[in-house]
Parts: structure tokens; C-alpha cells; sequence
């Protein structure tokens, strides 16, 4: 996720090497930093000079290499030549200084970098609620991520679950909270805390992980309202069995709107414009309120009412049902966009 200036869940791709590998080699670099500063100064011990008196040794010279990559050297040996002189200036130090980078890179790597980012993760995860989850940002879950957005929902509270790095740029570009890992595992819902959800889009790209996706998801939350993309319409029963609240198949619907194309312009054009908060009406799904009960559907003063969904049931404008609103019936209605 984000933070500053959008909050951010540090959880990125793990990488292929493992971490004993990485570690290894940061030390083989600094071994052969070392090797190198060591040889160099055998064959040049001529330019060096022990305090104590006597032989330079190899040992003289370990300790010597030692001291100076790692301090700045206590002086019991010191080079007296030009050329000792300008090796341990122009050699010794930046080695001095990489050895030194390395050494607080793989604290900050292994240590530091992880507590810090599992601390920001506690702390998102506290304020992390009514939010909307939305696995996989493709074409599709790009397109539900912005149109959310345009709806007035924060963009820190459209949560996207992705495992690819560069998908999850882009989400970030949008000031989505973000994070990292596979949507069909219990963890990775659990951390961007799906219980607490306000509703999940599904838009992984293949109808065999949607399914597993919503079936975690409904096992992790009962009362979630999920929405799933299917492509196969065989899957789309599966899906709902899965869990799945409403099931919608892009494949299906786009045929829809095609076929409708070939006696008109107008009757796609208009359900486009209902879609799309950048139209001039929408079409919105609400609860009735306390002053509209015992009215008939078509008394609403918001908007145009087409249907009402009482105990599961939807009811047309045209129906009985809908020339009394009870408590409890929720409206779908058309609303202007500046509404």
C-alpha cells in the first residue's frame, strides 16, 4: 500500500534469488575488495613502515589492509612511499567507502527496510476500512478502478491486488493503495484486510482464478458483495456457486451492444452514457429512505425510477409492486450526472 503522497503497502515482488545468495554475494564483493587492497600492499611492502620495528609480514599486512578499509588506522604502520602513499589515497579509500556502503545496504535490505515496512503496513491496515478491493489491474480492472474513482470513491480506498510490478504502477499513478501478491491466497486478502471491505471486483483475466478468487474471498468474508468478470458463460454459474453477487461477462455484454448498434446509434449510445460517470445521466443502485416509503416508484424526486429489488426480488416500474415502496426495498434509478 501508500503512503505519502498516496498511501502505499510496501509489499513488492519478492525476488527470484534467495536471500542467502543475495548476502553471499555482498560478501564475496567485500572479500575481494579486500583481497585486492591486500595484494597490492604485499607487493608493495617495501613502502610500508611498523613503528615497532622489524619485517613487514603477511600478517603485518592483513592487519594493516584491515585497519585502513575499515577505519582511518590507529598509525603503528604507515606507507612511506609516493606509491603506497597515493594507493591508499586513491584505492584504499573509495574501497574504505564501498565496503562501508555495503555494509549499511544489507542492514538497511534485511533489517531496517522490512520493520519499517511491515510497521507503515500495521498502520494502514488499522484505518484500512469500507474500502474496495479490486484483484487483478488489467483492462478491465483499470477501467472499474477509474470510473470508481470518478464516482467520487477515494483513490486510497480502491485497494488493487496484482502480481505484476508494472500493473501496480499504474494503479499507483491513479493514487490507489496497492499491494502486491496472489488474490487466491487467504494472506494476501487478509492483508489488504477483505473482511472490512466494502465490496470486491474480480478481474483477474482468466474465469479459473476469478472463481478461486471469489470462493477465497467469500471464505474470508460471507457478507462481502463481490463482482466477478467471466468470459466463458459456462463459467458464469460456477462463479456465482463461487460466491460471486453479480457476475458480468464484458464477452457477452459488448455482443449485446453491438447487436443493439445494427437498428440504432442512439439505444447503445444511451446505455454507454448510463455506465459511465462521464455521461450525462447514470443509472445508481440506493437504499429507499424513511420519507419515501408508501410512495409509488414513480414519485421519486431524485431521478427516474425503473426498478426496485424487495427480498431478493426485482420488480419493473410497471408492476404492482412498484406503486408502494417499503422499508427495506432498494431503487435502481436513472440521475443526472451532475446529481
Amino acid at each position: 500500500m501508500r503512503l505519502e503522497p498516496h498511501r502505499h503497502l510496501t509489499l513488492r515482488r519478492p525476488t527470484n534469488t534467495p536471500v542467502w545468495v543475495d548476502i553471499g554475494w555482498r560478501v564475496l564483493l567485500v572479500l575481494g575488495l579486500i583481497g585486492l587492497a591486500v595484494g597490492v600492499h604485499w607487493f608493495d611492502r617495501d613502502g610500508l613502515r611498523d613503528s615497532a620495528g622489524g619485517e613487514i609480514s603477511l600478517i603485518d599486512i592483513l592487519y594493516f589492509t584491515m585497519i585502513s578499509v575499515t577505519t582511518t588506522g590507529y598509525g603503528d604502520i604507515v606507507p612511506v612511499t609516493e606509491q603506497a602513499r597515493m594507493f591508499d589515497a586513491f584505492i584504499v579509500t573509495p574501497i574504505r567507502v564501498f565496503v562501508v556502503m555495503i555494509f549499511f545496504g544489507t542492514a538497511y535490505t534485511f533489517l531496517i527496510r522490512r520493520t519499517w515496512e511491515r510497521w507503515r503496513m500495521r498502520i494502514i491496515q488499522k484505518t484500512l476500512t469500507d474500502h474496495i478491493v479490486v484483484a487483478g489491474f488489467g483492462i478491465t480492472g483499470r477501467e472499474a478502478a477509474e470510473e470508481l474513482i470518478a464516482r467520487g470513491t477515494p483513490p486510497d480506498q480502491v485497494v488493487v491486488v496484482d502480481c505484476v510490478e508494472e500493473a501496480l504502477t499504474q494503479a499507483e499513478t491513479l493514487g490507489c493503495t496497492v499491494l502486491q501478491g496472489d488474490a487466491t491466497r487467504d494472506a494476501t486478502l487478509q492483508a489488504v484486510r477483505i473482511a472490512e471491505a466494502r465490496s470486491l471486483v474480480v478481474t483477474a483475466g482468466r474465469d479459473d482464478t476469478s472463481v478461486l478468487i471469489t470462493l477465497t474471498a467469500r471464505h474470508l468474508a460471507p457478507g462481502l458483495r463481490i463482482s466477478t468478470t467471466i468470459r466463458a458463460e459456462d463459467n458464469e454459474l460456477l462463479a456465482r456457486q463461487a460466491g460471486a453477487t453479480t457476475v458480468v461477462n464484458p464477452v457477452s455484454f459488448a455482443g449485446l451492444l453491438l447487436a443493439g448498434s445494427c437498428e440504432g446509434t442512439h439505444t447503445t449510445e444511451y446505455i454507454t452514457d448510463l455506465a459511465s460517470a462521464a455521461g450525462h445521466v447514470q443509472l445508481i443502485e440506493r437504499a429507499v429512505g424513511a420519507s419515501e416509503t408508501g410512495k409509488p416508484l414513480s414519485a421519486l424526486t431524485t431521478g427516474l425510477g425503473v426498478r426496485i429489488v424487495r427480498q431478493g426480488r426485482d420488480y419493473g416500474f410497471w408492476q404492482p409492486e412498484a406503486q408502494q415502496l417499503e422499508p427495506g426495498d432498494r431503487v435502481v434509478e436513472i440521475v443526472p450526472a451532475s446529481a
